[in-house]
C-alpha cells in the first residue's frame, strides 16, 4: 500500500492551561508501495505521533492521511503497529503469545497454528515455540512481538523505536533481522528510530523531521545495495550519508538550544 500524507496537523489540549499544543505541522510525504521509510528527528518532535496518526490510533486535527488513496478513519487489519516493548503475555508460550491476535478473530485452530509456526521460522525462532517469555532474550521477545504483528498478513508495518531496549551488539544484529524479514515479506514500513546508522542501514529513504512542531524538513533517499550487512557501516558511503542525516539533524537542535554533544550517531 501507498501512504500519503497531506498537510497533516496535530494539535495536543493541555490538561491543566487548556492552551492547544502543536505536535506536528504540515507534514506531507510519500512512501511508495513496498519501501521501508525510516523517521527520524529531535526528541519531541512527532515521530511516534505522526506513527499513530497512520496507524489510526490518533486522528489528525487537520490534513489527512490516505492508504491508496482513501483517508485513514481509524485502525484497520491492513496495518500493524510493533511497539518498544515487545508486551508479550507471560503465562502463554511463544506459539500462543503468536497465536492470540487470531484467536479474537476467532480463526480455526489448525489454520491459526499454521499461520503462528510459518510466522515463527521466518522470525529465526524455530524449535522455541513451547517456551515462555521469561525464556527469551530481549532480542528474541522483539522477534516473537514482530510475528505476533505479521499474523493477520497487514499491508503496512508500522514500527517505533522497536530495538531501543537491546544492548548495542543485539541491536545490531536484530537490524540485519529486520532486513532480512522485510525483504521476504516486502510490506510497506515505517520505522521511527533515534538511531541514524540504523535508519540508513535498514531504510529505502529516510523522512527527516524539524523540531517541534514537526514538519518534513527533507527526504534523503538511501542508495545503497541489498541486501546490507553490517560491514557495509564501515564503508565511505555509508558515513556520507550518516554525515548529512547528522547535519540535517544538528540544525534542529541548534534550534532547541541542544548541546552538540548529544549527537544521534
Amino acid at each position: 500500500m501507498r501512504i500519503e500524507a497531506r498537510s497533516v496537523f496535530v494539535e495536543y489540549q493541555m490538561r491543566r492551561s487548556q492552551q492547544w499544543m502543536p505536535a506536528l505541522q504540515d507534514v506531507n510525504f510519500v512512501a511508495d508501495s513496498g519501501k521501508f521509510v525510516a523517521v527520524v528527528g529531535p526528541s519531541g518532535c512527532g515521530k511516534t505521533t505522526l506513527l499513530h496518526v497512520i496507524a489510526g490510533l490518533q486522528p489528525a486535527t487537520r490534513g489527512e492521511v490516505s492508504l491508496d488513496g482513501q483517508p485513514i478513519k481509524g485502525p484497520g487489519r491492513n496495518r500493524a503497529m510493533v511497539f518498544q516493548s515487545a508486551a508479550l503475555l507471560p503465562w502463554r508460550t511463544i506459539l500462543r503469545n503468536v497465536t492470540y491476535g487470531l484467536e479474537l478473530q476467532k480463526y480455526p485452530k489448525k489454520r491459526m497454528l499454521e499461520i503462528a509456526r510459518e510466522l515463527i521460522q521466518l522470525v529465526g525462532l524455530n524449535g522455541f515455540e513451547e517456551c515462555y517469555p521469561r525464556e527469551l532474550s530481549g532480542g528474541m521477545q522483539q522477534r516473537v512481538n514482530l510475528a505476533r504483528a505479521l499474523t493477520t498478513s497487514p499491508e503496512i508495518l508500522l514500527m517505533d523505536e522497536p530495538l531501543a531496549g537491546l544492548d548495542a551488539q543485539m541491536r545490531e544484529l536484530m537490524q540485519v533481522e529486520i532486513q532480512r524479514i522485510w525483504l521476504q515479506t516486502q510490506k510497506t514500513t515505517v520505522y521511527v528510530t533515534h538511531l541514524i546508522d540504523e535508519a540508513v542501514f535498514l531504510a529505502d529513504e529516510v523522512i527527516v523531521l524539524t523540531a517541534r512542531p514537526g514538519t518534513v524538513k527533507t527526504v534523503l533517499p538511501i542508495n545503497l545495495p541489498r541486501p546490507r550487512m553490517l560491514e557495509l557501516k564501515k564503508s565511505p558511503e555509508f558515513h556520507l550519508l550518516q554525515a548529512q542525516l547528522w547535519d540535517l539533524i544538528e540544525e534542529e537542535f541548534k534550534k532547541l538550544g541542544e548541546p552538540g554533544s548529544e549527537r544521534l550517531a
